[in-house]
């Protein structure tokens, strides 16, 4: 049998009849339109990969690159999907700070 619970609140959804959720995000680097311009068409291309390699062959330290995609899955029980899907940013669970005048 398998095991459900809440990755949220924890709550245990394994018993028959608990409503369960699936919840799936899929977050990317959004990619900008390009354009072609007369100064890339006049650039020597084969010069400038050398160039590229050259530097990245001399630096040091190579930056842990970020995953291009990222997919996650997460069983939610039926209280915690409806604040997600109110609220699925969480700006109204973060703190908010009132400061009285002095």
């Amino acid at each position: 049998m398998m095991h459900y619970s809440c990755d949220l609140c924890g709550k245990d959804m394994t018993p028959v009849g608990v409503e369960r959720y699936v919840l799936k995000m899929e977050a990317f680097a959004a990619a900008a339109p390009v354009e072609l311009t007369d100064d890339d068409l006049e650039t020597d291309h084969v010069e400038e990969m050398a160039r590229l390699l050259c530097e990245m062959e001399d630096a040091d330290e190579e930056p842990d690159p970020l995953p291009t995609c990222k997919k996650m899955r997460f069983d939610l029980c039926r209280a915690c999907f409806s604040k997600f899907v109110n609220d699925p940013l969480g700006r109204e669970s973060v703190a908010k700070f009132d400061f009285s005048p002095n």
